[in-house]
């Protein structure tokens, strides 16, 4: 199959997102020209009653658009019309709506780089300026809730179809018995399971300890989307859920990836990870909502989406956003993906095997300091969707705090120390990140690697 990959066009409610969330799943309109941001007016009253209408802002369309916004943050997944043309709006009300939503500093930095870009100083120190009085929003306090979920009698998981649990390994079978213990146990019994095994010493015997069939292949090459297209290939389901070898589950983990399905007639389920055993859940994986990820080590999907678009692009082959760029590519071709808070795992992310031993575990940081930096298929990924001024926006926001090891990533000191530390290093820094971006030009010229499913 091969594919041409237009850079869709940008859809912005507010224009200072891009310097935030440059290459964001929902800056993309569809390839069908909708987008995923509903007209308020058009939503149920009751949808309506739980929006926050905000009388600050300067634009009575800016205050439409927020209250748009605040239905996706807020989990509105339905067919409510949605913008195909949108309008400009003041520059005072741009800054407010970073202000409202986004941390104090980011009002600081997009400024500093519209100043450098020229814009008009006294229009920006105005509209910096008048928003100042603006509060920092607390966060999703009150969430669109499926009440009818608890009681849903879904016809789909009453008809039982038969679903394919893919599992890439290599070198983790201490890590693997237990995952496949786990799947032992689950309340919905319709399944099988196909693991792909690339360890280095192949141990065909540990499979005939459990008490669920087990379709067990030997590749020799390490490759993670060769791996994963070559058993949805071989799959004899509909349903294929993906799945790590280094995970932990609860006993209604497929049932409820499947009741999703059926809930809001998705086509994708992906479902919440965590790293740590009694880690508290991010807030906006906390409730269902339109999913703007997906993660290949937790996610159902229909057979259907990989009909119409092809299976996972080689070219994210031992580097990574492999799972990213099938995510974004299911989204902008009109399939819904749902983030499911029911369907969660634990993700021991261990440190041996898999991704670590293959490839980066992480995009941004390279395996050692002459490596390129970001990973080469980040930049192909962004480049593709998003074109080149978002993509060194994307890399101007991600490329400093990578300075810092990936074990400080959620720290906020050091990451703003990683920002002051690669001013230093700039010249080193500006090498990698070039190295990257022709590497990615290869594989851009290359094109994608995708094949049909058959």
């Amino acid at each position: 199959m091969h594919f041409l990959y237009p850079i869709l066009f940008i859809l912005m409610l507010f224009r200072f997102i891009q310097y935030i969330q440059p290459t964001h799943y929902f800056q993309l309109y569809k390839k069908d020209g909708t987008a995923i941001f509903p007209i308020p007016t058009a939503l149920p009253e009751a949808l309506q009653a739980q929006l926050d209408i905000d009388p600050d802002y300067e634009s009575s369309i800016a205050a439409e658009y927020d209250l748009s916004w605040q239905a996706i943050q807020k989990g509105y997944i339905g067919n409510a019309p949605t913008y195909s043309t949108l309008q400009n709006l003041p520059i005072v009300d741009e800054y407010r709506f970073i202000r409202k939503y986004f941390k104090k500093l980011w009002v600081y930095y997009i400024m500093l780089l519209r100043l450098m870009q020229f814009r008009n100083p006294i229009t920006e120190w105005k509209g910096f300026w008048k928003s100042r009085g603006k509060k920092e929003n607390a966060g999703i306090i009150s969430p669109i809730l499926y009440p009818d979920w608890d009681t849903f009698d879904s016809s789909l998981v009453r008809q039982n179809p038969l679903v394919s649990v893919i599992i890439p390994t290599l070198n983790r079978y201490e890590y693997l018995i237990d995952v496949i213990r786990d799947l032992e146990k689950q309340a919905y019994s319709n399944f099988e399971v196909l693991i792909v095994d690339q360890t280095e010493q192949f141990q065909e015997q540990f499979y005939t300890q459990f008490n669920i069939p087990l379709r067990v292949f030997r590749q020799e090459e390490k490759a993670l989307w060769l791996a994963r297209n070559f058993a949805i290939q071989e799959s004899k389901g509909n349903l294929y859920l993906l799945f790590d070898d280094d995970s932990r589950v609860a006993t209604d983990w497929i049932l409820n990836h499947v009741k999703c399905l059926d809930f809001f007639n998705a086509d994708i389920s992906s479902g919440v990870s965590i790293s740590i055993v009694g880690a508290k859940v991010p807030d906006n994986y906390r409730f269902f909502r339109v999913s703007d990820q997906l993660d290949t080590g937790n996610v159902l999907i229909k057979r259907a989406v990989f009909e119409k678009i092809g299976l996972f692009d080689r070219q994210f082959e031992k580097q990574r956003m492999g799972d990213g760029e099938f995510g974004l590519r299911a989204h902008v071709s009109g399939f819904l993906n749902v983030s499911n808070p029911f369907a969660d795992r634990l993700h021991l992310k261990v440190s041996s095997g898999g991704l670590r031993q293959m490839g980066s575990w992480d995009g941004f940081r390279p395996k050692n300091w002459l490596g390129p930096r970001p990973i080469p298929s980040v930049i192909y990924f962004y480049r593709r969707y998003y074109g080149t001024r978002r993509t060194l926006w994307s890399l101007l926001k991600s490329v400093p705090p990578s300075i810092i090891p990936y074990r400080f990533k959620k720290n906020k000191k050091m990451m703003i120390l990683g920002i002051f530390i690669s001013v230093l290093l700039l010249p080193l820094v500006g090498i990698q990140v070039v190295r990257s971006w022709k590497l990615a030009g290869q594989k851009i010229k290359q094109g994608p690697l995708i094949s049909e499913l058959k």
